[in-house]
């Protein structure tokens, strides 16, 4: 883990501590820097490349740590997440906003990929929650926030397993939220429409037209306008169980 101390690091540490994952992406430094402007402490996490993260952490302005671990792996999470809390302090917001896509006709998709989809959406998921939740019930406050898409909602040629894992995020949150609620504990779904990413960056022109006609106000959102969607989840007390949609309308 690198540590980053903020631009005044005479001052006191926040008393609040977010974890995002997928930090080294487009939404998830979004999401860091709305957190970090919001007074959070902010754990940045990340797989595949830590130096684009802590490019992000080195902007920011409260302390901050840069947390490289495989959301596959179960024990790899609970490390991370106990690393963290040494750090920074307990974890009172988890932002799951990393994830994968691996498209292609269900009829000729391998297997290994099928499953790495989930792995990485749904199981990362899983495993990022099942390690702070405790510590959240035991303090009687938290809040999850899990990223997903439209397309865990409607169906999507071509993303079988994307859809899968979405929709099956979806589900978990909404159950999770009914399991937590009577420790004040809120756990909803943030759903960006289509966002320009390095996730979509390799849609064929044709795939990018259809989509952005399909949004009412002809345009995809910007990692920022989803950003901001965050603070108003972590300062909702009474929303939990929800699909939040900031994605111009697509699904309307």
């Amino acid at each position: 883990m690198t540590s980053t101390p903020g631009t005044d690091s005479g001052s006191a540490a926040p008393a609040r501590t977010a974890l995002v994952t997928g930090a080294s992406g487009s939404l998830g430094a979004a999401v860091v820097r709305q957190l970090d402007q919001d007074g959070y402490a902010v754990a940045l996490h990340c797989f595949n490349h830590p130096e684009l993260a802590e490019e992000v952490a080195a902007d920011l302005a409260n302390p901050s740590t840069v947390a490289v671990a495989d959301l596959r792996s179960w024990q790899a999470v609970a490390d991370m997440c106990e690393a963290v809390e040494k750090e920074l302090g307990p974890i009172s917001v988890l932002v799951n906003s990393a994830g994968m896509r691996k498209d292609a006709l269900l009829a000729g998709q391998s297997p290994t990929d099928w499953r790495d989809v989930i792995d990485v959406n749904l199981i990362g998921t899983f495993h990022t929650c099942r390690a702070v939740v405790p510590g959240m019930l035991r303090k009687r406050q938290g809040r999850i926030v899990n990223v997903v898409s439209p397309a865990g909602m409607q169906g999507s040629e071509g993303q079988t397993a994307y859809s899968a894992s979405k929709a099956g995020v979806v589900g978990l949150t909404r159950s999770l939220a009914r399991e937590c609620g009577r420790r004040r504990v809120t756990v909803n779904a943030l759903s960006p429409g289509y966002m320009e990413t390095a996730m979509t960056t390799d849609l064929p022109d044709d795939t990018k037209a259809s989509l952005a006609a399909r949004i009412p106000l002809r345009r995809p959102t910007t990692p920022d306008e989803v950003a901001a969607a965050v603070t108003f989840i972590c300062e909702s007390p009474y929303m939990t169980g929800q699909v939040v949609a900031i994605d111009g309308g697509m699904t309307a």
